[in-house]
């Protein structure tokens, strides 16, 4: 049993030491399905804010004519920022349309 605790203790430090706090924003008047990699498949309201905490290296996709594209690539330089994805996503779409 104690070496059970240990190794969950280990697993919940390594995951906090390296998830990056943030918060997603959505500004648009409609919900943003995101697809996060072996983390969870969030839906962001319309006009809301979701504080994530997202290991580094996890990357963020959205879907675009029935496609994943992928939107961002977790970093440190995220910490305490807030992304406002709804501008992230028409970015995106804008430079696959190129």
């Amino acid at each position: 049993m104690k070496y059970f605790s240990v190794l969950a203790f280990l697993f919940l430090f390594t995951v906090s030491v390296f998830a990056v706090p943030f918060t997603l924003r959505n500004n648009s008047l409609k919900s943003i399905p995101l697809i996060i990699t072996s983390y969870m498949n969030p839906n962001l309201s319309p006009k809301s804010n979701s504080a994530v905490d997202i290991p580094v290296g996890e990357k963020v996709y959205f879907k675009y004519k029935g496609k994943k594209q992928l939107l961002l690539v977790v970093t440190e330089d995220l910490k305490g920022q807030t992304l406002v994805v709804d501008k992230l996503i028409k970015e995106k779409i804008e430079e696959l349309e190129d």
